[in-house]
């Protein structure tokens, strides 16, 4: 199974296009990121519309509902560049599906001939869907399917939008992978380990210790589910501060 972003700077990115191939000419409309600390949201947003120059694919607007007319004054590819690439410099970059995005994304690149370059000349990426696969074989692993294994309330999204998905990516890749680093850092993974290898001391009245019981990876996962809704539903969780 691919190994889990390791990063202490982690872009969440998603995007929306005028169709399926960047290869029968089709362009990026919409680009939303949404950066981790630590594992943790800083606030940092990373959002723009872009004007494609092209008609957008009828089944592409049934997705996203973005249109052409919303688009026409929009800025291009080429005037966000640096702003984009400044934001997911040296950043690991979490995309779910990503072959697709970022197949779209060194489409825009090569367009530009002065500054001819690949995603992978900036960022390395994590792809969600490769993981979700190895982590739940012959089980559907669509961003919906996997919000209704982890149990994260995507009621709100009738249509799909970069930045709303890349929010919505930024839950299951947290839950998928772990929780917050804060509660399961590797360092108290290795303390907990240890701990769990020892055996019990005897009292000094030779009666047996108290047995300890941890709590398992199922346990781990349900506890951080609800310190996310507390903290979604508050705005602030002091057990994840």
């Amino acid at each position: 199974m691919p190994s889990p972003v390791v990063s202490n700077r982690i872009v969440v990115l998603d995007t929306e296009t005028t169709g399926l191939s960047p290869q029968e000419g089709h362009r990026i409309i919409e680009i939303g990121c949404v950066e981790l600390v630590n594992r943790r949201l800083t606030g940092n947003r990373f959002h723009v519309y872009i004007n494609p120059d092209r008609v957008i694919d009828r089944g592409a607007i049934e997705v996203h509902g973005i249109t052409n007319q919303f688009l026409k004054d929009k800025p291009h590819f080429e005037d966000i560049h640096d702003d984009f690439i400044a934001f997911i410099q040296s950043a690991e970059l979490v995309i779910h599906n990503a072959p697709f995005d970022v197949g779209f994304i060194n489409h825009e690149f090569a367009r530009l001939k002065d500054k001819a370059r690949t995603l992978a000349d900036f960022s390395t990426v994590f792809d969600t869907l490769a993981f979700a696969r190895k982590k739940h074989p012959g089980q559907r692993n669509s961003l919906d399917a996997l919000c209704r294994r982890y149990s994260i309330d995507n009621s709100h999204r009738e249509l799909h939008g970069a930045l709303l998905d890349a929010e919505i990516l930024v839950d299951v890749f947290l839950l998928m992978t772990g929780g917050q680093s804060s509660l399961l850092d590797e360092r108290e993974s290795t303390d907990q380990e240890s701990r769990n290898t020892h055996k019990p001391k005897q009292l000094a009245n030779n009666r047996p210790a108290l047995t300890v019981v941890y709590c398992n990876e199922k346990e781990l996962t349900e506890h951080q589910q609800r310190l996310d809704a507390i903290e979604k539903a508050s705005g602030l969780c002091f057990w994840k501060q």
